[in-house]
């Protein structure tokens, strides 16, 4: 029985259901396969006409590039992973953010994981990363532990962008001086003549206690160490029924809180109550009256954690911890 039209091998022409290989471009545009892989790739040594010729060939046929085979070959595959932990904070969507702008730039792509603050599942996303065989792996969450950063560094560069509860061998890191960050703001509160600043935060991750251990030394540098005190989102009306005149909140969502239950309790922004944020980010710009909060270089952390990623692969074997440093933005809220 004769092939039907739709099963034809004829030279060149592709069949249905078939997906287009490199040899089937080079019978079409008539040129050897390894000419067809230099126009793909762009290197030289093909003519500008036949290039032409071979990259509408492709098109036409549908074909596209084995990337699996081509990252067997290469042992790359130009693919970063990231893993997040939340995706309600826009500080992390931003981060996530800047590290693919940063890796297009590198000529890479991103691959996203969300670990919805559950370290099993955290740690699950980046065993399925690693799976996909990315050349590295970026870590925006203090929620991974450790065990599971150094297992994964044993099989590709690993990066943080944020603290470790303790350090951990085998991974660099990228973050702010949260420290610094919180005695600009308490700084910056008691030369607008506030004392009693509260602070506010529900967390107990590195960076959260790195900002309150800064808040309470500074303080305790001003001399008010008397009206130091820390509440979670929880008592913040109590807490402002207490007298405070300014809170500082451990990011831009908990300062969102305070706005909240400041306008509850018939509180003016910035007249009886001075707030102050943290990461400023886009949530910075939706308040009224504008937010003043801390600047983390969200773009520069993005940038180093990828050029970071990029050392390791060349071959560095040495931990690098970069340490970036935080600014104020002071505007209608204080």
């Amino acid at each position: 029985m004769p092939q039907s039209a739709q099963e034809t091998d004829e030279p060149g022409r592709a069949r249905v259901g078939h997906r287009p290989t490199i040899l089937d471009v080079a019978a079409r545009a008539g040129v050897s396969k390894s000419l067809v892989s230099l126009a793909l790739r762009g290197a030289p040594g093909v003519g500008a006409a036949t290039r032409e010729r071979i990259l509408q060939t492709a098109d036409e046929l549908g074909y596209r590039s084995n990337a699996l085979a081509r990252a067997l070959r290469e042992r790359r595959t130009m693919l970063v992973g990231v893993v997040i932990s939340s995706l309600s904070n826009p500080y992390h969507t931003e981060i996530v953010t800047s590290v693919e702008r940063a890796a297009e730039a590198a000529g890479l792509s991103v691959l996203l994981a969300h670990g919805s603050r559950e370290r099993g599942r955290l740690a699950g996303r980046v065993e399925a990363l690693l799976d996909l065989h990315v050349d590295g792996l970026v870590v925006v969450s203090s929620w991974v532990d450790a065990a599971t950063l150094q297992a994964a560094a044993r099989r590709a560069p690993v990066v943080m962008v944020g603290r470790t509860l303790e350090p951990v061998s085998g991974i660099d890191s990228v973050n702010n001086d949260d420290e610094l960050g919180a005695r600009l703001v308490v700084d910056h509160l008691v030369g607008r003549g506030r004392e009693r600043i509260l602070h506010v935060s529900s967390s107990r991750r590195p960076a959260g206690l790195a900002r309150r251990d800064g808040y309470q030394a500074a303080m305790r540098a001003h001399g008010l160490e008397r009206f130091a005190r820390v509440t979670d989102p929880a008592g913040i009306g109590a807490a402002l029924a207490a007298g405070h005149d300014a809170v500082f909140a451990r990011n831009d969502v908990e300062a969102f809180d305070v706005l909240d239950h400041a306008w509850d309790h018939g509180l003016s922004v910035p007249g009886d109550l001075a707030v102050v944020g943290y990461d400023d980010s886009a949530l910075a710009l939706r308040a009224r009256p504008r937010l003043t909060s801390v600047h983390q270089p969200r773009e520069l952390m993005g940038e180093r954690a990828v050029a970071l990623l990029a050392e390791r692969i060349g071959g560095r074997a040495g931990d690098r911890h970069e340490v970036l440093a935080p600014s104020l933005v002071v505007r209608g809220s204080t």
